[in-house]
């Protein structure tokens, strides 16, 4: 037992000094800065914490954002299907009667010419329903609509003159051509066609519009700038 108690009084004797070094003013300073540390550290945790629910509802609000545009253009987009559904539904199967001029608020009336220095245009279709339009100096002179399977014949004076064709399936007389300063249109199966220009001198130019595999008439390509 001696032993043991000499063995343990120099390290009680070390405790003391060691303890003895920090003063009572070092300690509440050591103490102070490690409450310091400790709300510096829970400040930061908060703040950490605030941030990441912020991030949280920050993506939340565009998540719903993106939802609630995404649910708008989805029924822009169904009620855009639906009002085309019904003016195909409508029109479909609508037609004008061969020789109608549905531009005569753009371009008159078709007028004939009865006198000496006469010359005409004839015009015959296949299986798809045909606006003519003829040209004269860029302006349009004469135009009729003519049904599949059908005939029309133009008089005008003698002249150099051009045809367009535009052809289609379904006439919508609302339909905004031109950038909306016409109205009246197909509404599928459109196309635009041309020849080129024919001086006419008392003669007859005949037309006879074939529709081709690929879909098209037999005349060069054209398109609205040029028919109207």
């Amino acid at each position: 037992m001696r032993l043991r108690t000499k063995a343990l009084i120099p390290l009680f004797s070390l405790a003391i000094i060691i303890s003895s070094c920090e003063s009572d003013t070092e300690r509440k300073q050591r103490l102070a800065k490690e409450e310091q540390q400790r709300i510096e550290l829970e400040e930061k945790r908060q703040a950490e914490e605030a941030e990441r629910a912020f991030q949280l509802e920050q993506e939340r609000i565009e998540q719903e954002k993106r939802e609630e545009e995404e649910r708008i253009a989805r029924e822009v987009r169904l009620e855009k299907e639906r009002k085309e559904k019904a003016i195909y539904d409508k029109y479909i199967n609508n037609s004008l009667r061969t020789g109608s001029t549905p531009y005569s608020s753009y371009y008159g009336g078709n007028s004939t010419c009865n006198d000496y220095g006469c010359s005409e245009i004839k015009v015959r279709t296949s299986n798809s329903d045909v606006i003519v339009t003829i040209k004269k100096n860029d302006k349009v002179v004469r135009h009729a609509y003519i049904n599949s399977g059908s005939s029309f014949t133009f008089s005008f004076p003698n002249g150099t003159y051009q045809t367009f064709f535009y052809y289609g399936k379904g006439w919508n007389p609302e339909k905004e051509m031109k950038g909306g300063e016409m109205k009246g249109g197909f509404i599928t199966n459109e196309d635009f066609g041309k020849d080129a220009p024919q001086t006419l001198n008392n003669n007859i130019l005949e037309y006879q519009l074939i529709l081709q595999e690929n879909g098209n008439f037999s005349t060069r390509p054209s398109n609205p700038e040029e028919a109207f």
